[in-house]
């Protein structure tokens, strides 16, 4: 059995963020048996795929080290692009059957466009600890699948160092609680409208390099704020950050980024 690890989001190699794709299966494996795979590869996220009749769609769930998630951009990315790319689908597209509805990867120029629902937040009071486990006063919170922050700058949000242990225990009225983002306008003369970072513990993910999901809640947002709906953003992760480009149509967003390959490995084993 074949297993790929891709770097999402990313137009090179160790940017953006990895994601392992196992090959696909006729039918789906024990789902202990996928977490424990996803918990040995030990990346954000691992895709499992099922076949199905038609042979440009498939069925997609995500595992992270701990949790089976509901929605995850960059191995839906990294997904499509093992797909298109290294097995050598030949289709300009892919559709995937997941939790969160039917999901699509298209192939765009050098690069990919995926189509997701939209997660619209709701602005919230911020939840008592949340700025002392940032180490930020933010200036608004919203929730949707996730808590967003947003600050003053782009400086607070490259310089933050939250306590990640008290992050995961603020109270949330987020559908995912112990998931927080962190966004600010990006400085003028940036190459990106918008920089931010996520942060997962409540997912078993201490920081996310480059989180589809969360500009589900992005663009949107911002998209109001700033008064266009397609925009650039940069997820500043140190030492890698990702970059996508957003485009909020309706209840859908269209997220476009590249992906490369990084690894192509053989299992020693099956389900």
């Amino acid at each position: 059995m074949r297993q790929w690890t891709v770097d999402a989001f990313a137009a090179q190699p160790f940017r953006g963020n990895p994601a392992c794709v196992v090959e696909p299966m006729e039918a789906w494996p024990d789902s202990g048996w996928m977490q424990a795979l996803a918990a040995e590869n030990n990346q954000a996220e691992t895709a499992f795929l099922t076949r199905t009749a038609d042979p440009s769609r498939f069925g997609l769930r995500w595992f992270t080290p701990t949790v089976e998630v509901p929605l995850c951009g960059h191995a839906t990315l990294a997904s499509g692009h093992v797909l298109l790319s290294e097995i050598g689908l030949p289709a300009e597209q892919v559709s995937f059957d997941t939790k969160s509805g039917p999901l699509r990867v298209m192939r765009r120029g050098q690069g990919y466009e995926m189509d997701f629902p939209v997660q619209t937040p709701q602005r919230v009071e911020t939840p008592k600890g949340l700025a002392a486990a940032l180490g930020a006063d933010p200036i608004e919170v919203w929730a949707s699948l996730f808590l967003v922050a947003v600050l003053k700058d782009e400086a607070a949000v490259r310089g933050l160092k939250p306590d990640l242990v008290a992050l995961a225990q603020v109270e949330s009225p987020a559908v995912q609680p112990g998931n927080v983002g962190v966004v600010a306008v990006a400085d003028p003369g940036r190459s990106y409208d918008v920089v931010d970072r996520f942060f997962g513990p409540g997912s078993g993910i201490p920081e996310d390099p480059a989180t589809g999901s969360f500009h589900c809640i992005l663009s949107p947002l911002f998209a109001d704020k700033l008064g266009r709906p397609r925009l650039a953003f940069h997820q500043a992760y140190p030492g890698r950050g990702g970059d996508l480009i957003c485009e909020t149509r309706g209840e859908r967003v269209l997220l476009a980024g590249n992906a490369v390959t990084v690894i192509s490995s053989q299992l020693r084993l099956t389900p």
